[in-house]
């Protein structure tokens, strides 16, 4: 199934920035560094990033998750080729029961092991 609304989903660019691409924060430290040897991406590609991240919320499949009193959450993996370097990249999401859009919660690169669990 498609992300519903995904056309007018949300991705805070800082976000990106702040936590998924920094080396310096320290829960997601090891994302960025995960994001940097696989796809060359840093904190200053953030807005490229967001920009392969809304292209994935309009085309690629999601699978729905859990749903409560926020909203329901959805899981959608993706590929990003740069650099001559391509991975899979998982991102979460919630669509909020209040304003029915897609708001990005977390987002991580796919490990070869990580892919194949899923499968």
């Amino acid at each position: 199934m498609k992300l519903p609304n995904g056309h007018l989903a949300i991705i805070d660019l800082a976000k990106l920035r702040d936590y998924c691409l920094s080396q310096t924060h320290p829960p997601d430290r090891h994302k960025a560094r995960v994001f940097l040897s696989t796809l060359d991406l840093t904190s200053a590609d953030a807005k490229k990033l967001r920009e392969c991240f809304l292209e994935a919320a309009k085309n690629s499949e999601a699978q729905a998750g859990r749903s409560d009193k926020y909203g329901t959450r959805y899981v959608a993996d993706f590929e990003i080729a740069r650099s001559g370097k391509r991975a899979v990249v998982r991102s979460s999401r919630i669509v909020h029961n209040d304003d029915h859009l897609p708001h990005l919660t977390s987002a991580y690169v796919l490990l070869d092991r990580d892919h194949d669990a899923r499968s």
